[in-house]
């Protein structure tokens, strides 16, 4: 019976890998400015094929969209004596700063719990949970913390059936970039399912960076920081002044 069962499912992988994702986008660089208020893009693609379409499942498209990785602090306050103080802190080592998922169908009808895991596809396997085991928090309450936070301030989002899929052929749809970007390379995957199993992934980058007068305080900021430092005090005290002088002549008149 084995040898029967070997050349079929060697048979199965090879008609499986036969699909393809090719994939564009819109643009590929998002330049943020003085008055850069969010954009969006255009994802769009086709499936390249070798052999007809299966018709044992259906074809599934799930697009996530991610940015720079950055650690992440968590505090629980709780209120003592009535004040509130911080209590609990957990500190994760990695989470994306913006995070969007789009696709065709319901998360859980399109993808296995394997495979999310495999490709951390989904807000809460994107965030490892890589702390001190001996630590007795409540760790995936604290990263529920940050997601919830996040959506919040539409830097997260799950947004499923919104992937459009025609002929299990051509597909497309938008991610929105909210205005509150960090610079850098925002990683673009797609990924292919059938009968929940991913059979295909593409990857692709936005770079996202800064121009103009933003990019001159960024680098400054980071390259400078003492004349940085200066700079802000001299304006600080520049404006203090000035208010105050236009207030006295408001009076005085």
């Amino acid at each position: 019976m084995l040898r029967f069962l070997i050349p079929l499912l060697f048979l199965a992988s090879f008609a499986t890998a036969q699909e393809s994702v090719v994939a564009g986008m819109s643009q590929n660089r998002i330049s943020i400015s003085a008055n850069f208020d969010g954009s969006e893009i255009l994802i769009f693609g086709a499936i390249k094929r070798e052999t007809p379409i299966p018709d044992y499942a259906p074809l599934e498209i799930i697009i996530a969209v991610s940015g720079p990785d950055e650690p992440t602090t968590v505090r629980r306050k709780e209120r003592i004596f009535g004040i509130w103080v911080n209590k609990d802190t957990v500190e994760f080592e990695a989470s994306p700063s913006f995070y969007a998922v789009a696709s065709t169908n319901p998360l859980n009808e399109i993808l296995s719990v394997a495979d999310d895991a495999r490709f951390s596809i989904r807000i809460g396997s994107r965030i490892p949970l890589t702390v001190e085991e001996d630590n007795q928090l409540n760790l995936p309450e604290f990263r529920d913390s940050i997601i919830r936070i996040r959506e919040n301030q539409g830097l997260y989002s799950e947004r499923e059936s919104i992937v459009t899929l025609n002929d299990e052929t051509l597909f497309d749809t938008t991610i929105q970039l909210p205005s509150n970007l960090v610079e850098g390379d925002y990683k673009t995957r797609i990924f292919l399912t059938r009968n929940r199993q991913v059979i295909d992934d593409f990857e692709t980058t936005i770079m996202v960076r800064k121009v103009g007068l933003e990019r001159w305080i960024f680098n400054l900021a980071h390259e400078r920081p003492l004349i940085y430092g200066l700079l802000s005090l001299t304006i600080a005290i520049m404006a203090g002044w000035l208010a105050s002088a236009v207030f006295r002549l408001l009076k005085i008149s």
